[in-house]
């Protein structure tokens, strides 16, 4: 079984992942980690924290000479900031008075966590719900995302909506490859300048603003998934996967909620059958049927919150007190979509691996090709 676990704070000395369940002899390349980290880094709208940070992995175990060995594979993403925060962080011992945060911030994990965990600073909550933690799952996903593509299955996305600011056009697969140049990774350049100067408007608020991201996967083969236990759908699975990141709070496949409005004639897609094989004309579906890939390309969208953390602060209170105050501001970004879209990518990259490992089992690379090489 393919298993991920992370640790880390957001101004601790470094993120970590531990893979489990990885085949032997799968080629990982740190260059491809390092060029979706800096993607996650990215985009127009995002804060300070950006420039302090240059982020770059480590692998700590589990390669050797560029391939899986089998065994357990550990990646690092160091925290260059942990130098300024060291001193209030440090596990050894710590000044806990200072940078103690008690305005609790509506729409974080502050108020729920310092109550739940028994906790007097909220720091020790939102250092390990921040956001932050991504970079390590982007590096995890990255490992994925080649395991995939040696079956031949790509996964790409683009931003379809910011700040209110949609793209209603349908893009083929081949469309977006180039699309993570856009300053918003959005299409049509039109809309790009006009979400970047409601971005701005947004930011001289003080303000913050989400949106919507759009995943395809290309070239994955039917089957996968299962429509004999509700736990084991496909569908369910990456939904659930998606719905644990950080600021999303809503996961459509294919229509969506827009299925919901339709007739059925005009939801389901039609099954045909040309030259011995079967073919649907349409999409509607999103490449899921009965919780199993149908062999079309899969589409999930998802919706992320605007950021928490407003520079002007919101109303909230002094948990320690309950006074009545401004929520505390912590170094921001003012629209993190792109991210979020690197990051959304990326979980599915990884939860897409672990139906395809459960399907297909294997202990090492040639077994896993020559497996997914014979269905049909």
């Amino acid at each position: 079984m393919l298993k991920l676990t992370t640790s880390g704070e957001s101004h601790g000395k470094a993120l970590t992942a531990i893979i489990e369940g990885l085949p032997s002899n799968l080629q990982v390349e740190t260059e491809e980690i390092d060029r979706y980290l800096a993607l996650r880094q990215g985009g127009y709208g995002r804060g300070a924290r950006q420039k302090i940070e240059t982020d770059r992995v480590q692998i700590l175990s589990g390669v050797r000479n560029k391939l899986t060995l089998g065994s357990p594979l550990c990646l690092a993403v160091l925290n260059k900031d942990y130098a300024n925060w060291e001193d209030y962080m440090s596990p050894y011992g710590a000044d806990v008075s200072a940078r103690c945060l008690t305005k609790v911030r509506p729409g974080h994990a502050d108020l729920a966590g310092v109550l739940k965990y028994d906790q007097t600073d909220a720091r020790n909550i939102l250092e390990r719900a921040s956001a932050r933690e991504t970079a390590v799952r982007v590096a995890a996903g990255t490992v994925a995302r080649m395991f995939l593509r040696e079956l031949g299955v790509e996964v790409g996305g683009y931003v379809r909506s910011v700040a209110g600011i949609t793209d209603e056009e349908d893009y083929s697969f081949a469309q977006l490859q180039d699309v993570k140049s856009s300053e918003l990774f959005m299409p049509d350049a039109f809309l790009c300048e006009k979400a970047k100067h409601r971005i701005d408007e947004i930011a001289a608020d003080k303000d913050t603003a989400g949106g919507v991201v759009e995943i395809r996967v290309n070239g994955l083969k039917s089957g996968f998934g299962s429509c004999m236990s509700y736990g084991e759908k496909l569908d369910g699975h990456l939904a659930g996967a998606v719905m644990g990141i950080q600021a999303v709070k809503g996961v459509e496949i294919g229509l969506g909620f827009e299925a919901a409005r339709r007739r059925g004639s005009a939801v389901h897609d039609e099954i045909f059958s040309e030259n011995g094989k079967f073919v649907r004309k349409t999409n509607n579906a999103g490449g899921i049927e009965g919780g199993m890939s149908n062999g079309e390309e899969i589409v999930l969208r998802a919706a992320m919150k605007p950021i928490p953390t407003l520079m002007r602060g919101l109303n909230t209170v002094d948990f320690r007190t309950g006074e009545a105050c401004r929520a505390a501001t912590e170094r921001s970004d003012v629209c993190a979509i792109c991210a979020c879209e690197i990051v959304v990518e990326s979980t599915v990259c990884f939860a897409l691996a672990q139906k395809v490992l459960e399907r297909l089992g294997g202990d090492n690379m040639r077994e896993v090709k020559e497996r997914y090489a014979r269905l049909p």
